[in-house]
């Protein structure tokens, strides 16, 4: 069984260590990073289980990285910080972390807040594999298999096919398409889509120019329908 990851954002080193040791005798993988881009970075590389951040990082605070994360993620973050001040404690939580364990603190209660953590159900957007069909995304390597044959994508097109993955059988719009993969500046670029949409048809589509997988809702956006042909 695989072992949830935790990622562990703290500058102080001897801090790490210490959580390190504790979390992979508590059963858990562990990534670490010292800055809040590298967490960011890690968060983008490995989708971890649970994050523990610190709030006082040398780059960015830990507020610009849950804000970071919160952007494409719904995956638990619980700070952990020296600050107990309640004011602090809210705007964290309202900022979109989960959780406030204050330093210092015990290694059991903080072994209970991630296990409380984990058992929330996971959303779509956070499942390492999303089958749709005969589709089957690996998020984790950004692999798309259709049918179990290894298929290619780039970067962007990649990104595309998971965003409608998550929601199968429903239209996402344009400009929801738009914005999550090239910004808020590209919501009315529309030949970007229609350029990659056919791309994506051509390599998921049994006949590209009559598709079933992945259609059209014509001044609205797309939809991926799963469809299992038959081998």
């Amino acid at each position: 069984m695989t072992r949830p990851l935790v990622l562990v954002v703290e500058d102080d080193a001897v801090m790490r260590r210490v959580l390190t040791v504790a979390l992979r005798s508590n059963g858990y993988d562990v990534k670490t990073a010292a800055t809040g881009q590298a967490a960011l970075h890690e968060v983008e590389s490995h989708t971890p289980d649970v994050v523990l951040l610190d709030l006082g990082l040398p780059d960015i605070d830990g507020f610009a990285v849950t804000a970071g994360i919160r952007r494409a993620h719904e995956l638990p973050i619980i700070v952990l910080s020296a600050r107990d001040e309640e004011q602090q404690q809210i705007r964290a939580l309202d900022d979109g972390a989960n959780d406030y364990v204050t330093k210092p603190f015990r290694e059991g209660e903080l072994m209970a807040r991630i296990r409380a953590a984990l058992r929330r159900p996971v959303a779509v957007s956070e499942r390492r594999d999303i089958r749709c069909g005969d589709l089957h995304l690996d998020v984790t390597q950004r692999r798309l298999f259709v049918r179990d044959v290894s298929v290619a994508l780039t970067t962007t097109e990649f990104k595309l096919l998971h965003l409608l993955a998550q929601e199968p059988d429903r239209v996402v719009t344009h400009q929801r398409l738009l914005k999550a993969v090239w910004g808020t500046g590209y919501t009315h670029e529309l030949q970007y889509l229609r350029v990659y949409m056919r791309q994506l048809r051509q390599k998921i589509e049994e006949d590209p120019s009559r598709p079933r997988r992945l259609l059209t809702a014509l001044g609205v956006g797309y939809r991926l329908v799963p469809v299992s042909y038959a081998k």
